[in-house]
């Protein structure tokens, strides 16, 4: 923040401040009363970390004796989200961004945009065709850096060394040790950054690389935050070592938000890790809208070239950021370990190349059904045969693996999910094959309850399998339930070969007919069936999820049930 006058002086100083502007304002006029008359308004909608200083570039310009062709030229400069001017855009022609929202009537269409990525600008012509802003070059730069608490950073090896996204992967998803979050990257240039670096690592997983994405995913949920001060907000308060532990270990963030965070002398500073390969910077591109009529186009183009000036770049420096060539002005100064000359990237820039945007929407789309709020039910198998032994997990039951992959699940499932638990055999009650052991309810409320009734299940000795009934029940519950905003399904959990119920009860053919009717497009309900062991009845359960929709995943090895639990959660309706 600028330093302000003295409060003892500051009416004096207001009132010479009024004279200074008011003379200059006087004098301009009157040396430019015969080289320039009328005047072209400009208006300009800028990210509100540069806003302040390309709005005092374009006061200096003005007052300079800003004209084009003979006409002055009045800017006005206004603070914007980049988000709220993408969805006002994306409202004006007709198309919707993944996880954008619809505009607020607040926000105007400016002549120049100057947004903090230009993954904006793709987005939106990607979406629309009509949407073809000019110009396009870049007025700063910030890295996209990972964020880490400097006590963290050091048991990586920082500053003398640094972990490639491939460590990172495997740390967020399988450790324990580190706490991921994430700014909401369907709405934020870094947090959306970020997760298509962290995308692209779990893409070169090979046969893995689906759960290696979902398990990413769901560990950026749990701890991702609207907006990037609430997210900075959650790293450790305090220096001592249980604030460091149970505080955010490890984000996604520009490099001037790790300047402008360390700037304010936290207890813990922030360490930033620039990572190979580099992630798309924030790299502000300053674009003239579509329809922007001839006056104001060549305004606009003047002003950009006030804001390549040497003025401009020293101020940026000031704010923790890099000119568009990647070096810093006055007063910059990189983090401990930054390098002295970033990489560009960018529609007009130098360097790594812009991402795809339909990778970007691809990405984007992945994340949002993901972390969607789910409703589940969950049903466990507690038939005779899941005493069974499991060789490859240490001898234990192939109850234990399932509770146990269960149990990890849950820890991937955010509090906005409302989860369930049935357990289902022959004869459990009631002339029933099932039992509910929860309702589907809030995790926020019942995350304990359902792991202290999880890890009581037991099977039944000498149980059969009572599939087919339980399945029909469990449908008809999630269906009675329904909400809408959330991705609601059955997950099944067995060891069986499909239907093995000597009381009779549904056959396979009934159950398709029975899921058919109850089916409801308009509220679709995904079935996912994970089956343990190389006994599991293939065709029969992909004849049902191919009805409801959802999936079968088996695990031959039920040491594995993990795996394809992530895959299964990451199945989501198609429409």
């Amino acid at each position: 923040m600028r330093e302000r006058f003295p409060a003892t002086g500051a009416l004096a100083a207001a009132v010479a401040l009024i004279v200074v502007v008011g003379g200059a304002w006087f004098g301009y006029r009157e040396l430019a009363g015969d080289k320039c008359s009328g005047q072209v308004k400009l208006s300009v909608a800028a990210a509100p970390e540069v806003a302040a200083d390309v709005r005092a570039t374009a006061d200096q310009w003005v007052a300079d004796g800003a004209a084009v062709g003979g006409v002055c030229v009045q800017v006005d400069v206004g603070e914007t989200n980049p988000v709220d001017l993408a969805a006002a855009l994306a409202a004006k022609h007709g198309v919707a961004l993944v996880g954008v929202g619809g505009a607020s009537g607040s926000t105007a269409i400016p002549d120049v945009w100057i947004s903090d990525s230009s993954i904006w600008l793709q987005r939106l012509g990607a979406a629309a065709p009509g949407f073809t802003p000019t110009d396009g070059g870049s007025i700063a730069l910030s890295p996209v850096v990972v964020a880490m608490p400097e006590p963290i950073a050091k048991n990586f090896g920082w500053p003398e060394k640094k972990p490639g996204w491939a460590d990172m992967l495997q740390q967020i998803t399988t450790g324990t040790d580190l706490r991921a979050g994430i700014v909401e990257p369907t709405r934020d240039a870094a947090g959306m950054s970020g997760l298509l670096s962290l995308g692209a690592a779990a893409s070169a997983a090979g046969a893995n690389a689906q759960q290696a994405q979902t398990a990413a995913l769901r560990a950026l949920a749990v701890g991702r935050s609207a907006v990037r001060d609430d997210l900075t907000a959650k790293f450790p308060q305090a220096a001592d070592a249980a604030s460091i532990a149970s505080g955010l270990s490890v984000a996604a963030l520009s490099e001037e938000d790790v300047i402008r965070y360390n700037a304010k002398k936290p207890p813990v500073p922030l360490a930033a890790i620039y990572i190979d390969p580099a992630p798309v910077p924030l790299d502000y591109p300053y674009a003239v809208m579509p329809g922007t009529d001839p006056d104001r186009t060549a305004a606009a183009e003047a002003l950009h070239q006030a804001l390549n000036g040497a003025g401009f770049r020293d101020r940026l420096g000031a704010l923790g950021l890099r000119a568009p060539d990647g070096t810093g002005g006055t007063g910059f100064a990189a983090p401990t370990g930054g390098p002295a000359t970033a990489a560009s990237s960018g529609a007009k820039g130098a360097g790594a190349a812009a991402p795809d945007p339909a990778a970007v929407d691809k990405a984007l789309t992945t994340w949002a059904t993901v972390t969607a709020p789910a409703r589940m039910l969950a049903v466990f198998d507690i038939s005779g045969t899941m005493r069974g032994e499991v060789p490859t997990a240490g001898g234990a039951s192939r109850m234990e693996v399932t509770k146990e992959a269960a149990r990890r699940g849950l820890a991937l499932f955010g509090d906005d999910w409302a989860v369930g638990v049935w357990v289902f055999s022959t004869n459990l009650g009631g002339g029933k094959d099932w039992r509910e052991l929860a309702a589907i309810g809030p995790l926020s409320s019942n995350r304990q309850d359902l792991i202290a009734k999880i890890g009581q299940i037991q099977p039944k000795e000498n149980g059969d399998t009572g599939l087919y009934d339980t399945l029909a029940a469990a449908y008809e519950t999630v269906q009675d339930g329904w909400q809408p905003g959330r991705v609601n399904s059955v997950l099944i959990l067995t060891d069986g070969i499909g239907n093995d119920d000597p009381e009779g009860g549904l056959s396979l053919p009934a159950l398709l007919n029975k899921l058919e009717d109850l089916k409801d497009e308009k509220r679709p309900i995904q079935v996912i069936i994970l089956g343990l062991g190389d006994a599991v009845n293939r065709s029969a359960l992909d004849q049902i999820t191919k009805t409801t929709g959802g999936g079968v995943l088996v695990a031959e090895d039920p040491a594995k049930i993990g795996e394809a639990f992530l895959k299964g959660i990451s199945l989501r309706p198609t429409k």
